[in-house]
């Protein structure tokens, strides 16, 4: 049976990770009920990366790496992903995970030219997401959570715009049939993004950044999580249909 991969392709901070747990898990959690058979694979300790037929979908996480590290083991999902998209099998890069599905479709990767964005941001909507399903049922603006120093700058051939916020104008954006990438983080909870925040307080400061504003602005952001029950959905549906190929056929 096929199974929703989460590629792991870092962690949180050790003091966050003790207290609140790691991004797998706040995944899981944000997936809520949908009966999916799910798979962690921990890229960075060399987890080998299934084949395309073996996915029901995919999650690439967040990572405190940078994509233009060009470490080996992001440079192996860089490249596999392709093999997803043209397969058309479900898949969803968060942070990370987005910009490495920037890059691995063509598209440009690096620093922002404002610098972190960093709190509970607004996100806008672009008119092509009324009709996807990824953002089904959202409105046109809400609330997300977004910690990220790079971007993507510029979208890979044929990719499609999905939603934006005031600092990163690609904060969400489709390639192909069903490959999405989102730059924020719609597994966060409030407090897991104060727990962020509190970890960058000093470097925050330093920059000008109130980190009492940040922390008191940090709250739960409902319709962000929905973009992961939406693709959990997806998958489910994906995983369905397969199965049902498989018996009839």
């Amino acid at each position: 049976m096929q199974k929703l991969c989460i590629i792991k392709a870092g962690s949180t901070f050790s003091s966050t990770l003790e207290r609140l747990g790691d991004f797998e898990e706040w995944i899981i959690n944000a997936l809520g009920a949908i009966p999916l058979s799910v798979e962690v694979i921990d890229a960075r300790e060399g987890g080998a990366l299934p084949s395309p037929d073996a996915c029901g979908g995919v999650i690439v996480t967040g990572s405190h790496a940078m994509v233009t590290d060009n470490l080996a083991w992001s440079l192996g999902i860089e490249s596999w992903i392709p093999l997803l998209v043209e397969a058309a099998v479900p898949f969803l890069g968060i942070c990370y995970g987005h910009q490495l599905l920037g890059r691995a479709m063509g598209g440009e990767v690096g620093y922002h030219p404002l610098g972190r964005e960093i709190g509970t941001v607004a996100i806008t909507l672009a008119a092509e997401a009324v009709h996807d399903p990824l953002f089904n049922a959202l409105p046109d603006r809400f609330a997300a959570h977004a910690t990220h120093a790079q971007s993507v700058l510029t979208l890979p051939p044929g990719a499609v715009t999905l939603a934006s916020s005031l600092h990163d104008p690609v904060h969400a954006f489709r390639v192909g049939s069903a490959a999405w990438g989102v730059q924020f983080h719609p597994e966060y909870s409030a407090a897991v993004m104060q727990a962020y925040i509190s970890a960058q307080g000093e470097s925050l400061r330093q920059s000008g950044r109130s980190v009492g504003n940040l922390l008191k602005d940090a709250v739960d952001t409902p319709h962000a999580r929905k973009v992961l029950t939406n693709f959990g959905t997806l998958v489910y549906n994906h995983c369905r249909a397969a199965s049902l190929t498989t018996t009839t056929g």
